[in-house]
């Protein structure tokens, strides 16, 4: 019927055979188009076949002025695409009555043809940084270039990506986000240079000149009560990128070197925070699952490019970050040259670092610790200190080791309480600090006893070994409290112990007058006579087994001891007395009981 308008709706032959079961699949429609006019260019993509035209002949219509003036006018597809004329051309056959072309390969599918499929018939397209890439992309492939036609669409889509995504933040990293779709033509065609020069632009912005919204979603942070914007305002929307556009980006801020490293380091914690598991969740996969497998690989490539992007400069991240990756190597079974960088780096600023930032799963037993790990993480902290220092430093480094050694410490009194945990390894890690590390040995205290409380099956040299490493004359009076009253220690452990809290009492008052060389005897025959004592209760009550008569020789020796430390305090204050001191005199009974005299 020439000459009658009506809507005509094109849909592909796969939308026609589900339309009662999809009707999404009518997306796109052309108007003032003949109904009877028949389809002469199929296009197959994939599993679509597109009933088109090459040329489209319509006879004049009321709703233009312009095409009352002609006689005919055209929206030939052909004419906007170089690719169909060529492919057309050659296939030309008079007894085929529609052109079959096959176009698998387009960049971007069925969707970035269909874009540029609908500019050719004189349809309205919306564009966004969203498709950009896709329909540039597929507009380059068929040749819509202004060689072919005039105002044709890659100059429109360059005109657009220059005046419109190029020029706004979020814009930028969409469109870089959609080239890893189309990588080889997005690279070819500069998409990706481009965007990452102008993200890379925008970040090297003061923030007081930065007008552009971004994400910022920190916990505590308004943007209504902050009117500054934040330092790392970009870190962000920077982390919803790929890993290879995100590396690119990372590398050309530091080489521009206007971005403090703390800064990078944040970005790098962003970004890790996003695509790496937390460590205190995840499970490694089962080997048999080929899709956990795969999400495994990607993380560890992750991990290894964060590594790899740590500034060199100390401080630029935190002790607490290092410590979350190398638990994360680990989980993902990273090289080993990324854990060894990890130790290395965490070393240095073990300081940091809280406990629970140490306990590392052991890779054999997930229920148990991986002492060895923590072992190496501190020797690299030793290490620094090895070397001569200025005294400013070397205060430094006393407080810093004090620091890490509470650290250790506790750490100590956590893996104390898991039954895998060998004495050798738990002595071992406790020694390795130095002793000026431990200035009082309290935490020490706790945590062998909590060893001793939770591993009651120790032999008495165990228990020696590991009481050997307290010094008594470190411990508060609240620890040296608990550790007369404490059944758990050894013997000699406990005499120690008393000895130093009557040196104390005895301390208490002013000695200077005090005749030492008497008072030195004293405590040589004491010491001797309490030898024997304890040699003699280690080999009558000190067994493995918990019978019932050598825990009462074991109190009998205590009670001895104890006797005898309190006859030292008897001598020691009348000693006292003789040079014109008056002193309150505590003594004790056979059996321990303190009373003043």
């Amino acid at each position: 019927m020439p000459g009658r308008w009506i809507l005509m709706t094109l849909v592909t032959e796969e939308a026609n055979k589900s339309r009662s079961k999809n009707e999404e699949h009518l997306n796109w429609s052309v108007q003032c188009v003949l109904s009877d006019v028949p389809s002469d260019l199929v296009i197959h993509i994939n599993n679509i076949r597109y009933r088109l035209h090459k040329t489209i002949e319509i006879a004049a219509s009321p709703l233009s002025a312009i095409r009352r003036e002609r006689k005919k006018d055209h929206f030939p597809l052909l004419l906007k695409c170089g690719l169909l004329q060529r492919l057309c051309s050659d296939s030309e056959d008079p007894a085929v009555e529609a052109t079959p072309v096959a176009l698998h390969d387009i960049p971007g599918g069925e969707e970035a043809f269909e874009l540029c499929a609908k500019f050719s018939y004189g349809i309205t397209i919306s564009l966004s940084a969203h498709n950009f890439v896709p329909a540039i992309c597929a507009a380059k492939f068929l040749r819509m270039t202004e060689a072919v036609s005039k105002g044709n669409f890659v100059m429109k889509l360059e005109a657009f990506f220059e005046t419109c995504i190029l020029q706004g933040w979020k814009d930028s990293i969409v469109a870089l986000q959609s080239t890893r779709k189309i990588v080889g033509w997005s690279e070819n065609l500069g998409i990706v240079h481009r965007c990452v020069e102008t993200i890379v632009d925008k970040i090297l912005t003061h923030p007081s000149k930065v007008s552009w919204s971004y994400t910022y979603t920190r916990p505590g942070y308004s943007g209504k009560q902050h009117r500054s914007v934040p330092r790392d305002w970009w870190t962000e929307d920077v982390s919803e990128l790929d890993l290879e556009h995100f590396r690119t980006i990372i590398s050309a801020i530091r080489s521009a070197k206007e971005i403090p490293p703390p800064l990078v380091g944040e970005a790098l914690h962003v970004y890790a925070c996003k695509h790496l598991p937390d460590p205190s969740e995840a499970q490694k996969p089962e080997s048999s699952d080929p899709t956990a497998e795969e999400a495994l690989a990607g993380q560890r490539r992750v991990l290894e490019s964060i590594v790899s992007m740590i500034p060199i400069d100390h401080g630029s991240v935190s002790g607490s970050f290092l410590l979350r990756l190398l638990r994360i190597a680990t989980l993902v079974g990273a090289s080993p040259s990324a854990k060894a960088e990890l130790v290395r780096r965490s070393g240095r600023q073990l300081h940091e670092a809280r406990v629970k930032d140490l306990l590392f799963p052991s890779p054999s037993n997930p229920k148990s610790y991986d002492i060895d790990l923590v072992e190496a993480i501190l020797e690299n902290f030793l290490a620094q200190f090895r070397r001569h220092a200025p005294r400013a430093d070397a205060e430094r480094a006393v407080i810093s080791m004090r620091t890490v050694a509470h650290a250790i410490d506790s750490y100590l009194q956590v893996v104390a309480k898991c039954a895998s945990t060998p004495v050798s390894r738990f002595v071992d890690l406790a020694e390795a600090l130095p002793e000026v590390a431990r200035p009082e040995h309290d935490d020490l205290y706790r945590a062998i006893d909590t060893y001793l409380k939770e591993h009651p099956e120790l032999s008495k040299e165990e228990k020696k070994q590991l009481c050997r490493m307290i010094d008594c004359r470190k411990l508060s009076a609240e620890a040296r409290a608990h550790a007369i009253r404490n059944d758990r220690l050894p013997l000699r452990t406990i005499v120690q112990v008393l000895f130093v809290e009557q040196e104390r009492a005895a301390g208490a008052g002013d000695r200077q007058d005090s005749p030492r060389h008497e008072e030195n005897n004293l405590q040589g025959g004491v010491h001797e006579h309490a030898k024997y004592i304890l040699e003699d209760a280690e080999h009558n009550g000190e067994t493995k087994s918990a019978e019932p008569k050598g825990r009462r020789e074991k109190a009998t020796a205590l009670g001895r001891a104890r006797s005898m430390v309190g006859r030292m305090g008897r001598s020691r204050s009348g000693a006292e007395g003789r040079t014109g001191r008056e002193e309150v005199e505590i003594t004790e009974d056979g059996l321990g009981n303190r009373f003043k005299a």
